[in-house]
């Protein structure tokens, strides 16, 4: 997975009067704010960024908060990679110039929009408080796990320029999404995202914690 690159449609300087509004005006021409998920392949194919109907419960508020000031690209390939590749003499590769950048909020406007997006709460009965139970595994074994076992590197990188690509990177993610929502997700990923190219893989509870507990190890790492 790495993790889902947020292309907020913002100005730099919104001047909206209220939080909510600003995610309306700002936000909703590239975000579905109310659901629902995309039903078709096409729609999700054509999605201009993720949906935030569930953020409060799937982004951490402190991360988001400091993204919105600073944004980085943790979708090598976009949304959705099939639109941002190009062929080359080393084979396919990412068409960087494809990919639009994110404007930046100033903190003011980060925070408001941070606190609109962390009472967006779709679907909270799909994650259990609590079900990521704290623990560690050392990233050796992590990534034996994660790559060996799992083949999950084909699509996600675990380090800067290493693995795949039509993913969302994986090695801030302990830092970008709530533990009990990635364990919900990874669990059933079309109950999330009905058309998502996440394979469902029927994971065991204590592969679950296992990879949350790697994932975390990876964000303390402080890729950048």
């Amino acid at each position: 997975m790495r993790v889902t690159f947020i292309t907020l449609a913002l100005l730099a300087t919104p001047t909206l009067g209220t939080a909510e509004g600003l995610l309306q005006e700002q936000c909703s021409s590239c975000h579905s704010l109310s659901g629902p998920a995309p039903a078709t392949a096409a729609a999700y194919r054509d999605r201009k960024g993720p949906d935030l109907g569930y953020a409060g419960i799937k982004y951490r508020a402190e991360w988001l908060e400091q993204w919105l000031q600073k944004p980085t690209r943790n979708r090598p390939a976009g949304m959705f990679y099939g639109k941002h590749i190009k062929t080359s003499p080393k084979g396919d590769v990412v068409d960087k110039a494809s990919l639009k950048p994110h404007l930046k909020l100033d903190a003011a406007n980060a925070k408001a929009a941070t606190t609109a997006l962390m009472a967006l709460k779709e679907g909270a009965e799909r994650v259990k408080a609590g079900d990521y139970k704290t623990g560690k595994i050392s990233l050796s074994m992590g990534e034996m796990l994660f790559d060996k076992f799992r083949g999950c590197l084909a699509c996600h990188q675990i380090e800067p320029g290493y693995g795949g690509v039509s993913g969302p990177e994986v090695y801030t993610i302990g830092k970008r999404l709530q533990s009990d929502y990635l364990v919900s997700f990874m669990r059933n990923p079309k109950l999330w995202e009905p058309k998502t190219i996440m394979p469902a893989r029927k994971l065991k509870d204590r592969d679950l914690q296992k990879f949350v507990h790697y994932f975390n190890g990876l964000a303390a790492e402080d890729f950048q």
